[in-house]
């Protein structure tokens, strides 16, 4: 009896050690926060690269790592008070989805730490950090020179349009990255001996004003800059730039596939993903102010040819070798991972930065592709 009685207690002790190591590791699950000023549906792919990377370095959500999610729904003005109640639940990071979100959650604390991703302003111009290399007090991330891509855009349309031509630049009045877009724009147009027309957007229900305008003003091509508002309405901006018979430009990808003609930009899925690696490291106990900004090295151009024929364009051989991809209704053409393009879409003194990671024999393996491009049009 008394050997059962300790038994008994032993595991009684056992247990209550157990539950006890379960509960404090219960209560240890990191929490985070994700703050972006778009709404659920417009976010969803980026989210779903997060989590991926999430789970590629050991983190599942709901069960080792906690996501407190915050929409500002397009809403600018929503996004302070949003940071603001990330801030107030003690949470050991935020992630900040786009320019105005990272902005909102670099006011809203000066000790939490803060992971940004998708910032296509010069995060040094806009005081997030203080230089690249050492960030300096609780930010750092990622960002997506969305502004500095603005002439790699305009070189793109100059292929296709006539010299001189009108170019409609389409920006969201309320994102500071957008207005900084429309400068580079204006900037990089003179040399290309384009001119460039700015449009200012002023939430969802300007769209129809801008709209009317610039059916009455015929510009040559539309040049659309990033940003939570016009991505959450690039199926609508797709749709009046092919019945206005207009080729247009765009930062991601997303639109060319909504029927956009073209986009340019850093690749959105990689770089959630590797927003991720900073989370990860922080939770491990790196500092913001020692972890180095990361810039994109690679880029991509898509383009749509069944957008293309809607308008009556022929695009030109060279213009389709640079692309990554290659949409044409439900098909769709792909260089491959790992591909580099260097040679110039024209002119011997136009050359884009590679549009892909560097692979030896990448030049060679990008003829077959152009082959089936060019079948495409057939």
């Amino acid at each position: 009896m008394k050997a059962a009685a300790r038994l008994a207690a032993l595991m009684l002790g056992l247990c209550v050690t157990l539950l006890a190591a379960e509960g404090q590791q219960a209560g240890n699950v990191p929490q985070i926060g994700y703050l972006t000023a778009q709404s659920p549906a417009s976010v969803a792919a980026a989210r779903e690269a997060f989590r991926q990377g999430l789970q590629e370095r050991g983190y599942l959500e709901g069960t080792n790592i906690a996501i407190a999610y915050r929409f500002a729904e397009e809403k600018l003005e929503r996004l302070p008070a949003l940071a603001a109640e990330l801030v107030r639940l003690k949470i050991d990071l935020i992630v900040a989805h786009t320019a105005p979100a990272a902005l909102a959650a670099k006011n809203a604390t000066t000790r939490g730490p803060i992971v940004m991703v998708g910032v296509g302003l010069d995060p040094v111009e806009a005081g997030l950090v203080e230089s690249l290399a050492r960030p300096g007090g609780n930010l750092t991330g990622l960002t997506s020179v969305g502004v500095q891509l603005s002439q790699k855009r305009l070189e793109l349309l100059k292929v296709i349009v006539p010299p001189g031509s009108r170019v409609a630049v389409l920006w969201d009045g309320a994102n500071p990255g957008n207005r900084r877009q429309r400068q580079a724009a204006e900037t990089a147009a003179r040399p290309l001996e384009l001119t460039v027309q700015s449009w200012e957007v002023q939430g969802t229900e300007g769209f129809e004003r801008v709209f009317a305008a610039l059916t009455q003003e015929h510009p040559g091509a539309l040049y659309v800059a990033g940003g939570p508002l016009l991505d959450a309405n690039r199926k609508r901006i797709a749709d009046f730039a092919l019945q206005n018979r207009l080729p247009s430009v765009y930062e991601w990808r997303g639109a060319v596939e909504d029927g956009g003609l073209m986009s340019y930009g850093r690749r959105g899925a990689d770089m959630n993903r590797r927003a991720a690696v900073y989370v990860d490291k922080i939770l491990k106990g790196a500092k913001p102010a020692d972890l180095p900004v990361e810039q994109p090295m690679t880029f991509e151009l898509v383009i749509n040819l069944t957008t293309a024929q809607a308008l009556g364009l022929t695009m030109p051989p060279t213009l389709l070798f640079q692309a990554d991809e290659v949409i044409r209704g439900r098909h769709a053409l792909h260089v491959g991972s790992g591909f580099t393009l260097s040679c110039p879409l024209i002119a011997a003194d136009r050359t884009f930065p590679p549009v892909g990671p560097h692979k030896p024999g990448g030049r060679a393996s990008g003829f077959p592709f152009l082959l089936s491009a060019l079948a495409l049009l057939r």
